[in-house]
């Protein structure tokens, strides 16, 4: 099995779109949302092909904007609870979503209908990159777990934004690249699908 570096290779590839999910006032819950925003405040448009949308709690909102897009690829951040230690990470495609996660959702909708509204395109395909939350309540910050995978998640997805667009032409505003991480492991387990970031 790839690990989650080349798992993130793969699906970054052509047109794509990041969206953060989750509520900063919650904790970990915030994980997605602070993740897009990092993306966005370290942003360059040079030879990047990936905006980067802040949803919140309301994706649905946005949905239609994202589909109108055609981008190749469209990537959750958010929190999920999912049973791994927290600060572990989870890559999943639609139909897994869908599997893990039919009902039940900080979000209006859930992730599986928000993927499916999404593919509904018959072109965009999607994909959930979790974190384990470990607190959700009010009023606090990140997690130190959660912080240090937010950390690492900064730098995997800029760095392999940034190989992906190599001689590729700028979209519009808010496309990013970040800095190449500097000591990071990626393990992958085959038996859940997570992985654990180490620094």
């Amino acid at each position: 099995m790839p690990d989650l570096r080349e798992q993130l290779q793969q699906l970054l590839q052509g047109r794509v779109c990041l969206m953060g999910l989750g509520n900063i006032a919650y904790g970990d819950d915030g994980f997605g949302v602070r993740l897009a925003e990092a993306l966005i405040s370290s942003a360059s448009v040079v030879g990047i092909r990936c905006r980067v949308i802040i949803a919140g709690t309301t994706p649905e909102w946005l949905i239609g904007r994202v589909v109108d897009e055609h981008s190749d690829h469209v990537v959750f951040l958010d929190a999920v609870e999912f049973g791994g230690s927290p600060g572990s990470v989870v890559l999943l495609n639609s139909d897994e979503m869908a599997a893990r996660f039919p009902q039940i959702s900080t979000h209006k909708l859930s992730l599986g209908l928000l993927a499916k509204q999404v593919e509904a395109n018959g072109r965009t395909k999607t994909w959930l990159l979790g974190v384990q939350p470990e607190s959700l309540r009010s009023g606090e910050e990140l997690t130190p777990a959660v912080r240090t995978t937010f950390e690492l998640m900064l730098d995997l997805l800029g760095a392999c934004l940034k190989s992906s667009s190599r001689g590729d032409e700028a979209l519009t505003s808010q496309e990013c690249w970040l800095k190449q991480p500097e000591c990071l492991s990626l393990v992958t387990s085959a038996a859940t699908r997570t992985t654990e970031v180490r620094a």
